[in-house]
């Protein structure tokens, strides 16, 4: 047996890493050069972030650490160990949060004449409004509570707002503090606005007016000490699916049970009465250490709404303008056509993702066409895909649907999704037992001239017509022969009905991809080795997958230059003496969020250039059903390189990791300040083929 040579100092724990990503989103809040809305759009996202580190990730922790799980990650931590650590991080990073808010964003704010106000400094006139709104629109909603004696505290619901009261019973002035609480109600808009003559806009918050009217609600008491109070509760989703007869009934059934997990963590607002802190911390059986003291409103994720308000364009970015895809196609126009003498790469939201939707659009009206499959993993809420595939179905199409039903917190939607596709006669398929079906194809089978053509897309992200706008992704449209046959064989794996004996240029997770990606990595080396010229470029969501990590390392210490952009979580640590001396590790936070995946290997000058729907984590390469497909057109690999450069050339909002596990920003003497996805956004506005690059002077991967 081969002995690993790698201890736990070659490895950044993977919870603590993600933490680090997070830091960089909020990096772009407190980023005083981006514009103030879009400031508060990071910081709303940091927030809907931690919720669902917490409920997912944490709460893992907290079922080992009950389970008396005591085996160390990579990174050489116990779970207890992460626990305490991912403590003290996420602690600091919500005093950064509302450092920013406070200090910055509200501050920020009012020069542009945004205001919040407190319900004691409203005037009389605004008094009157809020009464009045009060009477007709939230007190109807409100439910009063208390716990005593016969009454038990109640169920609070995950991650919503609620205030708790410290009550005394005015018949009794010897009696013991009652405890009293009130959900402010989700269904009503948190965020209200104050009508003015002014130019001002001014803005109370919904749990403030509720305050303010404590006193009527709970006229039996005394209100000794009242304070705000959020609850994050475990909403780890474990299906055994071997075990459920009907995966959409198993899957409805553990919706349902996410409302009610273990509390996991405590938010409250700064200076809670210690009684009805204690009172919440045995009601809930949660630690001191779980609490969140919170200097200013709690859950931020309101400020995503205010991030859209109207008439306010100059605090935004300017808005997308994407490439027409007509300028992707021929004189002719026919997509079809189209792709049949050439392939063709689509770089979203740079490139518009209208050309995806009407394809399969185009697929369901034409009458050579006469099969439609695709997989679906998360769609938007009104999706058009959905509507054509339906329509095809209705046409007398062949249409085939695998929904991915364990798409994380996509699930409800995407079980209206199955039915609506059902109902409308599409074959729809729920995957592989035990395995999630994240890859994303799309197989168009047409009749014509009398011969069979497969017209495939294959992306890096959803069929999301929404997150196509703000995500980064690649999709590339094909009529190869080779890939047509392998995309049929890809569905028949997903239908449950057949193993692929062989494929000509797809590779399939769980069955080869850790294999494939191992044996590129390999040969990269060899070819150092030999004193070639080797170089690894990777362009990823995460890299966490151990195995993966020590083929990398040994490549570095082969001579592999070895270049990883990876946007998030990353437990590779570089420049390692004799390690990963070689290695160079970056994130791209921006405007966009790097969503795709790109694998480029130099190989002596015989590139291989790879996309896919994996990252390098190890439920993509041994849980999910995963593709990786060739780049072979030589002008779609040129573009695809030429993404590569570009990225690699950022330092407007690249963060090189160091040692330490920190990320830095990149000096910018040298190279002056290049923002990559302004680069590649004047790109898709001037509708030119290639970056426009007049400004900066790319060095190539190699001199080909």
């Amino acid at each position: 047996m081969k002995r690993n040579p790698y201890t736990t100092q070659q490895f950044f724990n993977r919870e603590l890493s993600w933490l680090e990503f997070n830091a960089r989103v909020l990096e772009e809040a407190q980023d005083t050069s981006n514009p103030l809305l879009e400031r508060l759009k990071f910081l709303s996202i940091v927030g809907s972030n931690l919720d669902e580190f917490f409920m997912i990730r944490v709460a893992s922790l907290h079922d080992q650490v009950t389970a008396k799980f005591v085996k160390t990650d990579p990174a050489g931590l116990t779970p207890q160990e992460q626990l305490f650590r991912i403590s003290w991080r996420t602690h600091k990073q919500v005093t950064d949060m509302y450092n920013c808010y406070n200090r910055s964003l509200t501050k920020s704010l009012k020069k542009e004449n945004i205001h919040f106000i407190r319900y004691k400094d409203l005037n009389k006139d605004q008094l009157d409004f809020i009464r009045d709104y009060y009477a007709n629109n939230i007190f109807p909603v409100l439910t009063p509570m208390t716990v005593d004696r016969n009454q038990p505290f109640p169920l609070i619901l995950n991650k919503t707002l609620n205030i708790a009261l410290l009550l005394q019973d005015t018949d009794n002035d010897d009696s013991n503090s009652i405890f009293g609480t009130i959900q402010v109600p989700s269904v009503l808009d948190r965020l209200i606005e104050i009508p003015t003559i002014s130019s001002q806009r001014v803005f109370i918050l919904l749990e403030e007016i509720i305050k303010a009217n404590l006193a009527a609600l709970f006229n039996k008491f005394n209100i000794k000490a009242i304070g705000c109070y959020r609850i994050t509760r475990n909403a780890y989703l474990d299906v055994a699916q071997d075990e459920a007869e009907d995966l959409l009934t198993a899957i409805q059934m553990s919706l349902k049970q996410r409302k009610f997990g273990s509390a996991i963590r405590l938010e409250i607002e700064q200076g809670m009465n210690p009684l009805l802190l204690k009172f919440l911390e045995e009601e809930l059986e949660i630690s001191a250490e779980a609490n969140y003291k919170v200097k200013g409103p709690l859950d931020l994720t309101f400020l995503m709404k205010l991030s859209g308000l109207d008439g306010y364009d100059h605090l935004r970015y300017n808005p997308l303008k994407p490439r027409a895809y007509t300028t992707l196609l021929n004189d002719d126009e026919d997509i079809f056509q189209s792709i049949t003498e050439k392939d063709i790469l689509l770089h979203h939201p740079y490139d518009s993702f209208d050309m995806v939707v009407d394809l399969v659009k185009k697929a369901a009206e034409d009458p050579n066409v006469l099969a439609i499959k695709q997989t679906l993993y998360r769609v938007s809420g009104n999706s058009p895909i959905i509507e054509a595939l339906a329509q095809a179905a209705d046409n007398g199409k062949q249409v085939t649907v695998l929904v991915e039903l364990k798409a994380r917190f996509d699930e409800q939607n995407n079980i209206t999704w199955a039915k609506k596709l059902e109902t409308a006669g599409c074959h729809v398929i729920y995957g592989l037992v035990g395995l999630k079906a994240h890859c994303k194809v799309l197989l168009i089978v047409r009749r014509e001239e009398g011969i069979i053509r497969r017209y495939v897309h294959l992306g890096t992200g959803n069929y999301n017509d929404v997150t196509a706008k703000i995500y980064t992704d690649l999709g590339l449209l094909t009529s190869n022969p080779y890939i047509g046959a392998d995309a049929s064989a890809v569905f028949n794996v997903l239908s449950g009905c057949s193993s692929p004996s062989h494929l000509y240029k797809l590779t399939i997770a769980p069955i080869s991809l850790r294999k494939k990606f191992l044996d590129l990595i390999n040969k990269e080396a060899d070819i150092a080795r030999s004193g070639r010229p080797a170089r690894i470029i990777a362009k990823v969501n995460a890299l966490v997958d151990k195995e993966i990590i020590e083929a990398l390392y040994d490549a570095s210490s082969a001579g592999v230059t070895i270049d990883l952009i990876v946007r998030g979580i990353c437990c590779l640590r570089p420049k390692i003496p004799l390690i990963s001396e070689n290695i160079t590790v970056r994130s791209i936070v921006g405007r966009f969020l790097e969503h795709s995946r790109i694998y480029y290997f130099y190989g002596d000058g015989e590139e291989a250039i790879f996309l896919s729907s994996a990252d390098l984590m190890k439920r993509n390469l041994d849980r999910r059903v995963e593709l990786l497909f060739p780049v072979e057109d030589p002008a779609v690999r040129e573009k695809v390189i030429n993404i590569l450069e570009v990225a690699l050339e950022d330092t407007a909002k690249s963060r090189v990791l160091n040692f330490e596990g920190t990320y830095t920003k990149i000096n910018t003497k040298r190279k002056g300040l290049i923002n990559s996805q302004e680069l590649l956004l004047g790109s898709s506005e001037t509708h030119s083929e290639e970056v426009e690059l007049s400004r900066v002077k790319l060095e190539p991967i190699f001199s080909r």
